[in-house]
């Protein structure tokens, strides 16, 4: 192809330049291959055909428009996309220009870049054709590309959004994947098993002549893990209740079986609640519902309720159960410690959301917490995005079978401060307390034989 002819980027049709127009599409192309976008020599070949429709040299937003929708395949490539577009395709100085695009670039990566703030853009077309952006002027920096403010979202605590941040938070919200994975049911069905499956196996001797030469086996159903959560609406947790509703109103909404509970001094079921598509609409739903909003905190008798009334119908198969506050406590804590441990013995995983543990001086020293430790399986914070997201990573990590407890670690001042194994707390679901501690008998096994301690049976007498 020859390159030295002049084309005018401006007003010239597709065909014009005996080729060099073709060379600049094949080398943005490329550019978007190495960014990552998946760009194929067919996609180019579209591109091309599609220039006599759409030229280069006409609305340059119109053919912006015509390259996105046959190169980007991913929603999440269209930013980028139109960033490379602005970049490569940029207006030059003159009507007219001699030299390549990539040599245009090499000119404008080593000069010194000037910093400007950030300027909305309210033109029809892309970014590129403002006049400011011409090629021989000094590249400018945009300091609203210099941070991302998603990320920024995902850090800041949700004590510390504001009403616009709020909307952007349940957008983010939404995007998070909730899979507990899947756990095995008593049902059989066919597959690689153990159990050989003789009905399957006699059909299938029918085409060898009654000969089992082909044995089928069966394997156990799965089905998915339920997910039970209970959370905290207490005056404590005032800072942290929206957000949090928010949260549970995207988990029900995204496939997964939930029941969910609020709690202050008594316990309220709300999934029924939850059914409504609108979130807001599903808070103030909720928030009718519950009698003691902002009230006092009686986590002991809360549990106790769950685990007297709700237990049996909804941790059915190995249920997950979500428990949200920050343990400020007005109960009895030896009633919430018997009622935690009755609840680890009843779901496959107990897991406990604090928003306070996001905090870095945070301790668990209030009596609620002391006495919910031993029997807590992950302690996990729930302050922001990003706990949220660690929260969602590690329950579509969950196995068959109950794993090691989570551990949590003291910060490293305390850790300077103390030596040996007082330098760190181990929380590891509870068992080094409970084997440090003596037994309760309210938790001991109450069966006891008819005979025991009768007078004429040998052995039996006490």
């Amino acid at each position: 192809m020859t390159t030295g002819v002049s084309v005018n980027l401006h007003t010239a049709p597709a065909d014009a330049g005996d080729g060099t127009i073709l060379s600049n599409l094949l080398m943005f192309g490329e550019v978007l291959r190495r960014l990552g976008l998946d760009v194929g020599s067919g996609n180019m070949l579209d591109l091309v055909r599609a220039t006599e429709f759409v030229p280069i040299g006409g609305n340059r937003n119109d053919f912006r428009l015509a390259a996105r929708a046959l190169l980007v395949h991913r929603r999440s490539d269209l930013e980028l996309f139109d960033e490379a577009f602005q970049v490569f395709w940029r207006r030059p100085a003159h009507g007219r220009s001699m030299r390549d695009l990539r040599s245009m670039g090499e000119e404008r990566r080593y000069r010194t870049p000037r910093v400007m703030p950030h300027r909305e853009d309210t033109s029809d077309g892309p970014p590129g054709d403002d006049p400011d952006d011409a090629g021989d002027r000094q590249p400018v920096v945009d300091l609203q590309r210099s941070f991302s403010a998603r990320e920024v979202l995902r850090q800041r605590d949700f004590a510390d959004y504001t009403p616009a941040e709020v909307a952007a938070a349940r957008v983010l919200m939404a995007e998070l994947q909730w899979d507990l994975g899947r756990r095995r049911t008593r049902r059989l069905t066919w597959g690689a098993g153990r159990d050989v499956d003789l009905r399957r196996t006699m059909r299938r001797s029918l085409s060898y002549g009654g000969e089992m030469l082909d044995i089928a086996h069966r394997r156990r159903k799965t089905k998915p893990r339920p997910l039970a959560l209970i959370c905290d609406v207490s005056g404590s947790m005032e800072r942290y209740t929206r957000m949090l509703l928010h949260f549970v109103h995207t988990v029900a909404v995204s496939g997964q079986q939930l029941e969910a509970f609020l709690f202050a001094t008594r316990l309220t079921r709300i999934t029924r609640h939850l059914e409504h598509r609108g979130v807001d609409r599903a808070v103030s739903e909720v928030a009718r519902a519950v009698p003691d909003w902002a009230g006092g905190t009686r986590i002991g008798e809360a549990i106790k309720a769950f685990n007297y009334r709700w237990a049996r119908r909804v941790l059915r198969g190995g249920a997950v159960v979500l428990v949200i506050s920050d343990g400020w406590d007005r109960g009895d804590p030896d009633l919430l410690s018997r009622e935690m441990a009755r609840l680890q013995r009843s779901c496959h995983r107990l897991i406990w959301l604090n928003p306070l543990l996001g905090s870095p001086g945070y301790e668990p020293l209030t009596r609620g917490m002391q006495a919910a430790l031993p029997y807590i399986d992950d302690f996990l914070p729930a302050h922001n995005l990003h706990s949220l997201q660690e929260l969602a990573m590690h329950l579509n990590r969950l196995t068959l079978r109950r794993a090691p407890p989570t551990v949590r670690r003291r910060s490293a001042s305390h850790g300077a401060e103390e030596t040996g194994a007082d330098a760190s707390t181990t929380h590891d679901g509870g068992a080094a307390a409970r084997s440090k501690r003596e037994l309760n008998p309210a938790l001991a096994p109450t069966f006891r034989h008819p005979l025991w301690g009768h007078p004429n049976i040998p052995g039996g007498g006490g």
